[in-house]
């Protein structure tokens, strides 16, 4: 008999595969991130563009400053420096271990101090086509919360999932990160599931997360 995916899916986690974990631990900690990822170590080789960004949607810009500064501070590299946009603000930087990191608000104005506090924290995909993805998620019994055609998708995060998930065209979401769309390899991120194992259209891996 043929079966299909037995328990719907969500995201409850998500594992950055790193070189180094106490350096990367010792990183997160100061970036004031070290609730929010988890860390495995891994050899998997990568090169260029690894096909997603992590993103922080914060209050107002001092909080964007704020997590931008510690950032840096701790080691990354800015690829993108603070700016408004007709979206809000934000900036966007790379960790040593080579994630990057997109924080913004989509207040313009200042209206009060830095509170040190994340609203949302964001796993975007880079994908080559949005709609067959999507549809390969809401198969395994993800909903969507937000969808403009082929070019954005955004799921209903599960209850006790920290953690949202979103797709966007992978040269798209390269091109507003500030890096060139080409890489090979390893994506060195893990997906943890409240269900089973499985490898997306795209190569990111799905796991059982761990308690």
């Amino acid at each position: 008999m043929e079966t299909t995916a037995s328990t719907t899916t969500s995201l409850a986690s998500v594992t950055l595969e790193v070189a180094d974990v106490e350096a990367a631990r010792r990183f997160y900690a100061a970036f004031g991130l070290e609730a929010h990822v988890r860390l495995r170590a891994s050899e998997a080789r990568t090169s260029g563009f690894r096909g997603f960004t992590l993103g922080l949607t914060v209050s107002n810009p001092a909080t964007v400053d704020g997590f931008l500064d510690a950032a840096v501070d701790a080691g990354a590299t800015v690829l993108k420096p603070a700016t408004k946009s007709l979206w809000g603000y934000g900036g966007v930087v790379r960790a040593p271990d080579g994630t990057i990191w997109k924080i913004a608000t989509s207040a313009k104005k200042d209206t009060g101090p830095d509170t040190g506090r994340i609203d949302d924290l964001v796993l975007l995909l880079g994908v080559e086509a949005v709609k067959t993805t999507r549809q390969f998620y809401t198969d395994r019994g993800l909903t969507v919360a937000k969808s403009f055609g082929s070019k954005y998708v955004e799921f209903a995060a599960a209850p006790s999932s920290p953690v949202k998930l979103a797709l966007y065209k992978r040269r798209a979401l390269a091109k507003d990160l500030g890096v060139p769309a080409d890489g090979t390899g390893s994506h060195r991120v893990v997906l943890g599931s409240t269900a089973d194992t499985f490898t997306d259209p795209d190569g990111f891996t799905w796991e059982p997360a761990a308690a």
